[in-house]
């Protein structure tokens, strides 16, 4: 009779744990769907040619996002320049030649805590030491971005370092290839993947921050070329719709940038799992 009771009170508390986490799913579900479909509701309708393909203009009083648009763009291009080859680079460093000893686990350890400093941190210390340097520019942001992205980049990459077999490494050591020749040959084609799931997740911080920027790339709105761009301030879609919600109460321009970031963020984690994916197929193969 007892056991019976035991089993009665199991089956009781599977079904109230089971239905807890049910309730967490659904409701987890409902808020994101919420989310996207009311940015996409209210952005979408702001949409527009105009928006897209001018800049603002306080004499003719028109809005328009293409210097945003584009600051955006250099900042994520010369964000992924530097901090791929750092990445990369101390990924195969610790994983191939350092080996297993405190000093590597310390700097794994800081990597990790690194990861989890808030942006506006690094917002800070940017302004410190970059925006003082360069000024407040476009350069100074990507120069900050690198910060925030390297420990991602790396700790990316050095996991997927480690799950290259070792006994690739000691077929290629056999045949008689060089220590560098079998992390070209053979270990980097091994984990492209996770090079390449670095880089799609960097790309999506990069285009989801502004706490950092305010501090380093300042707010401007002017159209300008490469070179002149990362050396001078410009705000980037992110800093935009904060200048357009809170500074000057333009709501539908904002959410028309936030429905486009959102497609962004949204299409680029899809590339990042249609890329792992693809990656590990070929693998198989």
């Amino acid at each position: 009779m007892i056991q019976g009771k035991n089993k009665g009170r199991r089956k009781a508390y599977d079904t109230l744990m089971r239905s807890a986490m049910l309730f967490s799913t659904v409701l987890t579900v409902a808020i994101v769907v919420f989310m996207i479909g009311y940015v996409l509701i209210k952005g979408i309708p702001n949409v527009s040619w105009t928006l897209l393909t001018t800049e603002r203009s306080y004499l003719k009083d028109t809005i328009g996002i293409l210097p945003d648009i584009l600051n955006t763009v250099y900042i994520v291009v010369a964000t992924l320049l530097l901090v791929l080859p750092l990445g990369v680079g101390a990924a195969v460093y610790l994983t191939e030649y350092a080996g297993k000893s405190r000093l590597v686990a310390l700097i794994e350890y800081a990597a990790e805590t690194l990861s989890g400093i808030p942006s506006i941190i690094y917002g800070l210390v940017g302004m410190l030491l970059f925006s003082n340097t360069f000024g407040t520019s476009l350069l100074a942001g990507a120069l900050t971005l690198v910060m925030m992205n390297l420990p991602t980049v790396m700790r990316t990459v050095q996991e997927s370092l480690k799950t290259v077999p070792q006994s690739y490494r000691e077929g290629a050591f056999g045949l008689g290839a060089g220590k560098w020749r079998v992390i070209r040959t053979v270990v980097l084609p091994g984990c492209i993947d996770g090079v390449v799931t670095g880089c799609i997740l960097s790309v999506g911080r990069i285009l989801g921050e502004s706490a950092a920027l305010l501090f380093t790339a300042g707010f401007a709105h002017a159209l300008n070329g490469v070179l002149t761009g990362l050396f001078s301030p410009g705000a980037t879609l992110t800093v935009a719709l904060y200048v357009y919600a809170k500074e000057e109460g333009e709501f539908g321009v904002a959410f028309a940038i936030a429905a486009i970031l959102m497609g962004l963020t949204l299409l680029i984690n899809l590339s990042a799992t249609l890329a792992g994916k693809y990656f590990e197929k070929r693998r198989r193969i």
